[in-house]
């Protein structure tokens, strides 16, 4: 019995040796911290639903009408950005001049072939409807951290 709970009493001294580095005072400094981190990600807002991002990523949401293909999107609606180590939450967004992401619109597309069958029981009533969902692709550009958003 004592066996087992040595490893989960390492794991909790394990834990709290690394998470006595403090928590920064101000954004800013959070800022920094971030950006000293080598690989970002963003939790974004794209037609109505919320999306993890990564830079390079390929994204796919439903077809947005008012953009052609090359167009280049700004995210503003960015609720989370983080790395392996740190996270800032915003409340309920991080402020655009903060971080900056984009989005180029890279095709549109079409879904694969949905087929619907209607029918009523002893009514002679049967219909096939088919149709394809039309889709927007996006790559997604880097992330800045901008060094001062008061500049």
């Amino acid at each position: 019995m004592a066996s087992l709970l040595r490893p989960t009493l390492r794991g909790v001294a394990a834990r709290a040796l690394h998470t006595q580095t403090g928590s920064p005072s101000t954004t800013p400094n959070a800022l920094s911290l971030l950006r000293s981190q080598p690989s970002h990600y963003v939790i974004a807002s794209l037609a109505g639903r919320k999306y993890l991002l990564t830079p390079r990523d390929l994204l796919t949401v439903p077809r947005l009408n008012d953009v052609q293909v090359g167009d280049v999107l700004k995210l503003s609606d960015i609720h989370e950005i983080g790395s392996r180590e740190y996270t800032i939450r915003g409340n309920p967004t991080i402020p655009p001049e903060q971080v900056k992401v984009e989005a180029t619109v890279v095709e549109h597309t079409k879904g694969k072939m949905e087929v619907i069958f209607k029918k009523k029981r002893r009514k002679g009533y049967e219909r096939t409807v088919r149709h394809k969902q039309t889709y927007t692709r996006l790559r997604i550009g880097p992330i800045d951290i901008v060094e001062n958003p008061s500049s």
